[in-house]
């Protein structure tokens, strides 16, 4: 059980790294990397974390 939970925190530390590093393109004005890295973030890594 400890394991799985292990694994769990390291994907939402990915998701978290992945929204913050989005939020940073985005204010440097990529408009290809940035919504790709925050979709990744939000919608999928965040979300599998917390099953």
């Amino acid at each position: 059980m400890n394991l799985i939970r292990k694994y769990k925190s390291i994907i939402m530390m990915l998701g978290l790294i992945s929204i913050v590093t989005g939020y940073f393109f985005l204010a440097n004005n990529s408009i290809s990397l940035a919504p790709v890295l925050l979709v990744l973030g939000y919608c999928i890594l965040v979300p599998i974390s917390l099953l």
